[in-house]
């Protein structure tokens, strides 16, 4: 899909032209970055929302010293993490802030939310919950969302370590694509997938026991860089691509 195309789709959702840009840049990177599951074909899967409220606006609920949280409010949660990532650029932490986000979903590809605080020199680490999706790696029904952690880390090189991995061993959005079929999303890992069990777990509980509000939820930690790991380990690595690297073509 073209990208003015998209925006088109967007805005006759009956977007704002501010929250058409921010929906666009989020599908766009994503499909630059060949995550095309978090890509315009979310477009289509938004068409389909029945409550979908392109009005609904997110609000910073609480705000103290090291801590705010936000309600989602019935917006989209790309537009409540926009929201989120712009007050951690325009009030920086000092030395450290946890964020908490209620009614917080879709989230999208949480590298890039990750992403744009590291480019500004901030360290952050983001997780999320999605509906239940994956089951316990022995069977049974879904127990916990796919749950994705991102981690993004500044460089004095200009290039960011972004590291975002989901907990299955596909994503929804494969699963929305065609690319994959819905038995397919279980937890990564073959015969060690209880590890990405484990993981999506924990996470799981972690999100929702810092939540005061039942539902779909964030967390982020963003934090003032104290030191600068990344171009050394880039130079170790000698050329190996790192995370968040893109690809060479």
């Amino acid at each position: 899909m073209r990208p003015d195309a998209a925006r088109a789709r967007l805005a006759a959702l009956g977007f704002g032209a501010d929250d058409v840009e921010t929906l666009a840049a989020h599908f766009l990177d994503a499909d630059a970055r060949g995550q095309t599951g978090h890509g315009v074909s979310r477009i289509e899967w938004l068409e389909t929302w029945e409550a979908l409220d392109a009005a609904a606006r997110p609000q910073r609920v609480e705000a103290q010293p090291g801590y705010e949280r936000w309600d989602g409010n019935g917006a989209l949660g790309y537009l409540t993490l926009e929201a989120v990532v712009r007050a951690q650029l325009g009030e920086p932490p000092t030395p450290a802030r946890l964020v908490v986000c209620s009614s917080t979903f879709p989230t999208g590809s949480l590298g890039y939310w990750v992403r744009r605080l590291a480019e500004a020199g901030l360290v952050a680490l983001l997780t999320a919950t999605s509906p239940r999706r994956l089951p316990h790696p022995d069977g049974g029904g879904p127990l916990t969302g796919t749950n994705p952690l991102a981690i993004g880390v500044p460089s004095s090189d200009g290039a960011p370590v972004v590291a975002d991995v989901s907990m299955g061993a596909v994503t929804h959005g494969d699963v929305l694509a065609g690319r994959a079929r819905p038995e397919e999303l279980v937890p990564f890992g073959g015969p060690l997938a209880h590890k990405a069990f484990a993981l999506a777990v924990g996470l799981q509980v972690l999100v929702d026991a810092l939540n005061p509000v039942e539902g779909f939820g964030a967390v982020l930690l963003v934090a003032r860089a104290e030191s600068d790991p990344v171009p050394a380990l880039r130079a170790l690595a000698g050329g190996v691509r790192l995370p968040g690297s893109r690809a060479r073509s």
